[in-house]
This record gives C-alpha cells, sequence and structure tokens, in this order.
C-alpha cells in the first residue's frame, strides 16, 4: 500500500505528476506567460495607470476545457481515459479497452451529428413552406414565389440549384422537389411537390395547401420533440447506471482497497473484469435499443 493508503505509490505518483503538469499549462496560458506578474509589478511602479485582471482561474479552466473538447473528438477521450488507467493501474488491458471503444464512440458521434442535420433540414422545409406561402399571398407567381422564398433557405440542401432551375425556366418542379425530399430531413418538400401539382394541374389555391403542410409538418416536430424529452429520463438512467461500476472503483481506491490492482493483475480480478464488461455492454446496448426503437415508432 502507498504512502497515502490509496494505492501503489507508482500510481499516486503519477496523480500528483500529471496534477502539476496541468497547474503548470494553466500557468503557462496565463495572458502575458509566466512573468505577467512581474510585468504588472512594474507597470504599476512606472506610473502605467491601473492593470485590468484577467478572468478568474477557474474561468479560465473552463475555457481551456472547452477549447480542448472542441479540438479533440469526444472518441479520443476513450483512449485517453484507458491510458491513464493504463498508467495508474500498471497493466495494457485499459489501453486496449480505451482503444476499442473509440470506433464505437466515433459512430455514436456521427449518427448525432446527423440526426441534428436532418432535424435542421426538416426546420428549414417547414420555414420555406412558410415563406412560400407568404410570397403567393403577396401576388407572385408560383415560380418566383418559390425563387424568392429560397434565397434565404436551405430547405432544398444539394437539390436547390435543381429545384430554382426548374422554377426559372418552367421546368418540372413537383419532379425536382420529389427528388430534393429524398434528402434525410426534406421528407416535407414531398407535401410541397403535392401542392404545387395540384395548383398548377387543378388551379386550387397554392397557399392554403401550404398552410395545411405547414402547419402538419410542425405538429410532427413537436411530437418527435415532446417524445424524445420523456425518453430523456430513461437514455440519462441508463447512462447513469452504466457509470455506476467507475464509481465503485473510486469507492475502493479511496478505502484502499486498489480495485484496480486486483482487477488487472489476478485470475480472479480478469474474470471478473471479462464477465462484468460483457454485462455491461449487453445491458447499456439492450436499454439504448428500447429508447431508439421508441423513437422510431
Amino acid at each position: 500500500m502507498g504512502e497515502w493508503g490509496l494505492g501503489p505509490p507508482g500510481g499516486t505518483e503519477a496523480v500528483f505528476t500529471a496534477a502539476a503538469l496541468v497547474c503548470a499549462w494553466l500557468a503557462a496560458r496565463q495572458p502575458g506567460g509566466w512573468h505577467s506578474g512581474g510585468r504588472r509589478a512594474r507597470l504599476l511602479l512606472a506610473g502605467g495607470g491601473a492593470v485590468v485582471p484577467g478572468p478568474p482561474l477557474g474561468e479560465r479552466a473552463r475555457g481551456e476545457l472547452a477549447r480542448l473538447r472542441r479540438r479533440v473528438r469526444a472518441e479520443w477521450w476513450a483512449l485517453a481515459g484507458g491510458l491513464l488507467l493504463g498508467v495508474l493501474g500498471a497493466s495494457v488491458l485499459p489501453v486496449l479497452a480505451g482503444a476499442a471503444g473509440v470506433p464505437v464512440l466515433r459512430r455514436t458521434r456521427l449518427a448525432r451529428s446527423a440526426r441534428l442535420a436532418r432535424e435542421e433540414r426538416a426546420d428549414a422545409v417547414i420555414a420555406l413552406c412558410g415563406a412560400l406561402a407568404g410570397e403567393v399571398r403577396a401576388g407572385r407567381q408560383p415560380g418566383q414565389a418559390l425563387l424568392c422564398a429560397a434565397r434565404d433557405s436551405d430547405g432544398f440542401g444539394d437539390a436547390q440549384a435543381a429545384v430554382l432551375a426548374a422554377a426559372r425556366f418552367g421546368g418540372d418542379v413537383p419532379g425536382a422537389l420529389a427528388t430534393a425530399a429524398r434528402q434525410p430531413g426534406a421528407e416535407g418538400l414531398r407535401g410541397l411537390a403535392a401542392c404545387w401539382r395540384v395548383a398548377v394541374d387543378q388551379g386550387a389555391g397554392l397557399a392554403a395547401g401550404l398552410d395545411r403542410l405547414e402547419g402538419a409538418l410542425r405538429a410532427d416536430r413537436d411530437q418527435r420533440a415532446d417524445l424524445r424529452a420523456q425518453l430523456a429520463g430513461a437514455r440519462a438512467t441508463a447512462v447513469m447506471l452504466a457509470g455506476l461500476p467507475a464509481l465503485g472503483l473510486l469507492l475502493g481506491t479511496a478505502m484502499g482497497a486498489d480495485p484496480l490492482h486486483v482487477l488487472l493483475h489476478t485470475g480472479a480480478g480478469l474474470v471478473c473484469l471479462a464477465v462484468g464488461g460483457v454485462l455491461e455492454g449487453l445491458g447499456l446496448w439492450w436499454a439504448l435499443g428500447i429508447v431508439r426503437r421508441a423513437e422510431a415508432a
């Protein structure tokens, strides 16, 4: 046991060394570097006027962490955590586990980015329908109204050039809209294509159809948002339960039990680690799968 009763001496020294490096890095990142205090004193003694103090250390630390999170992808934190546990536990197994978690976290990040992009495009389609209805009510022809409404909208995505060309030169606008609706999040453009076709072929009111379409799209979006808010509690509970083993390791280390040594350097500990890891992964996959299926339904 180490001098402080918190595990082997090497682990304690590694923690202290990491803390000292973080403090030194924050000190070096202060405005003016290491000698900012001396320059501030010289300015005051030389009559240079009042020196505006910099932001508090806690605020600077939060800013640096935020910038670091923006620069480093979320999946690489798994590898960093594995390296830290590997140093503290003197084993290569946490490093391998962290490396295995990188592709899983990358897939999760890409899926979240795709969902956000899909929601943004759906919002853009709703705004486009409202703007187009306003332009039609203002007395513009449908093609000209579509050109004006699409000027400040990204609802068409990559197919915007084709749709605008069809509207400008009298092409097949409903066909271009149906093609643009194949993009994720732009499914509402199918309704716009149907409204356009009915208004042109049968002389129906385009503005009234667009109003009904916008209302239906808004109701669908609000329903999805409400469902996601209701499922947020279940998702947070699953993630919290998944983090309980890490809390158990911290409590065991604080009590002087040295759980990392038991898990990584004994036969029974390795068996418990393997079985616990498999059960942890299966439980998290099962719980989050229920949430995903509820959202999809």
